[in-house]
């Protein structure tokens, strides 16, 4: 199995403590091969990569072998993993902000493996850099060497990323969801620069991911994982086309999921008050100073952006990343201030209004956030954080009728009580995003501002929540304003799509109507660069 292969793991086993992790993973990657390795959160993909890196806890135990290049890595000293850390073997992590370190350059942290690995001085290490980032479409006259981690979009920053990791050309490139947070065109866009970098070097790539419409446009072969075990592996068109295992089967069907949904509402009259009402908004910040005597004129991040919700009805907004979507959501949730134009709830203005005046309105209207754990403090138990919204009511309940409201909340998106008194490190992702929506719900609110909510997680678990989104729609009559560059959800869950572009609302209309056959630019651009299984499927079969 490993003579003709790059990377082979044989019978690789790891266990923490007590937990077995891994059990008797096997799977090879030859050169200028790509894998997908895929499953549902905890399944051990990530734990898979981290050990072929070695960068395991000091608690894991692993056996078995895997094999680089004849060695066993699993025998190797730190001393030796380091030389082939980045040099033979290189890893795209998928949040690219905690892989960069804010404090460094991005020409300084691209230079800096260059300078260890081979002892180049520092301007030679600048020029392989900058050679480096210009290849990842980031060319010096636009992006300068001595620019830091934040002053450059979420795409950018993971194409500095993968410039960190082939700027030695490794022989193999572990790439551990490189586009989760990325809109489907930048996604498209890195995932093309990946497979051109194989093309080139001939590298092996392990693409781990939980989008079975990546992997099957990406990857040759798919090993499918569960509990730390393979399930099944095998070419990928065939594989997932097939869906031999029941396993493989569940994830294809969770990954094209569509909630069952009430009917939308009918059409209201034309006199009566939306839920929520944007009126005409702009949002103007004031660009950055470059002389003393100049001053530019202000960037324009919202542009003259109408439209309005009625109770119970489900609208996506869509659009490349920049685009002014969550701007947008800030003004409409009063988080900040429109520079033109109205905001109404329910008929009434929510610009100008100072905090004790919006706090009526505060409780009509709540966010769902894309990362959970990020919106948590890590040292309240699961009862505060979810009351934490009812400070917005008029009179403060009682600590027994807290944890009446608390586990209610909880019960509504299927927890049980008892959850309130654990913290949210001992959650998993999902249930931390069921924590997350019974935070907003606790309040009753008219509408819910949902921020990518589904975007970080694995397709089961995503099914689940987009249920959950539906099923409240209907026992509430709440209305949601889903913010998402996933087409997939935006169809599942959404009556009416907005498509927004530099700052504008290019196209509105119903769901199937624009995602099937769009009219603008920005749309089309969209629709063509989003993933979709069957259709991949079809375009892999038809090459092989």
């Amino acid at each position: 199995m490993s003579g003709a292969s790059l990377l082979a793991l044989e019978n690789l086993s790891l266990s923490i403590g007590d937990m077995e992790i891994l059990r008797q993973v096997d799977f090879a990657i030859r050169q200028g091969e790509v894998m997908g390795l895929v499953g549902e959160s905890g399944s051990g993909k990530s734990m898979t990569a981290l050990a072929i890196m070695k960068l395991l806890p000091h608690a894991a135990r692993a056996s078995g072998r895997i094999l680089f290049d004849g060695s066993n890595l699993l025998d190797a000293s730190e001393r030796q993993m380091c030389a082939v850390r980045g040099d033979d073997i290189s890893m795209v992590f998928q949040e690219p902000m905690t892989a960069l370190n804010p404090v460094k350059t991005i020409g300084e942290q691209v230079a800096e493996g260059i300078r260890w690995h081979t002892g180049a001085n520092r301007a030679d290490a600048e020029d392989r850099a900058r050679a480096m980032l210009d290849r990842v479409g980031l060319p010096e006259s636009k992006f300068p060497l001595a620019r830091y981690p934040h002053e450059l979009s979420g795409g950018q920053r993971q194409r500095v990323v993968i410039a960190i990791a082939c700027a030695l050309k490794p022989r193999l490139l572990i790439a551990d969801e490189p586009t989760t947070a990325l809109d489907v065109v930048l996604q498209k866009q890195v995932l093309d620069l990946l497979r051109d970098l194989v093309d080139e070097s001939r590298m092996g790539l392990l693409l781990i991911s939980h989008d079975l419409a990546v992997v099957t446009d990406m990857a040759d072969h798919v090993t499918v994982m569960r509990n730390g075990q393979v399930m099944e592996q095998g070419e990928t068109a065939r594989t997932l086309k097939e869906q031999r295992h029941p396993y493989t089967r569940q994830l294809a069907e969770a990954s094209t999921h569509v909630p069952a949904r009430a009917a939308p509402p009918e059409q209201a009259a034309a006199n009566a008050t939306p839920l929520l009402s944007v009126e005409n908004v702009v949002r103007d910040y004031p660009a950055r100073r470059t002389s003393l005597l100049y001053r530019p004129a202000p960037f324009r991040a919202v542009d003259d952006v109408s439209f309005s919700m009625q109770p119970r009805h489900s609208v996506a907004l869509v659009g490349r990343s920049g685009c002014g979507k969550s701007t947008l959501a800030r003004m409409i949730l009063a988080l900040d201030s429109p520079t033109h134009g109205a905001i109404r709830l329910k008929g009434q203005h929510l610009e100008g209004l100072n905090q004790a005046a919006l706090r009526p309105f505060r409780r009509d209207m709540q966010v769902v956030f894309q990362d959970p754990y990020g919106s948590f403090n890590p040292r309240h138990k699961v009862e505060r954080l979810v009351a934490e919204p009812l400070h917005l009511l008029d009179e403060q309940p009682t600590r027994a009728r807290r944890r009446e409201q608390v586990a209610a909340a909880l019960a509504d998106v299927g927890l049980p009580a008892d959850s309130m008194d654990r913290y949210a490190h001992e959650f998993s992702g999902g249930q931390r995003q069921r924590i997350s929506i019974a935070r907003a719900m606790i309040t009753r609110p008219k509408l819910i501002v949902a921020d990518e909510p589904v975007s970080a997680l694995d397709v089961s678990i995503r099914a689940q929540i987009l249920d959950l989104f539906a099923e409240l729609n209907a026992r509430f009559d709440l209305a949601y304003l889903f913010i998402t560059h996933d087409l997939t959800v935006a169809r599942a869950i959404t009556d009416e799509v907005m498509v927004m572009h530099d700052g504008r609302i290019v196209e509105r209309g119903k769901t199937g109507d624009v995602l099937d056959n769009p009219q603008t630019d920005a749309a089309r651009e969209l629709v063509d660069a989003a993933p979709d299984l069957d259709r991949a499927i079809r375009r892999r079969l038809a090459r092989i």
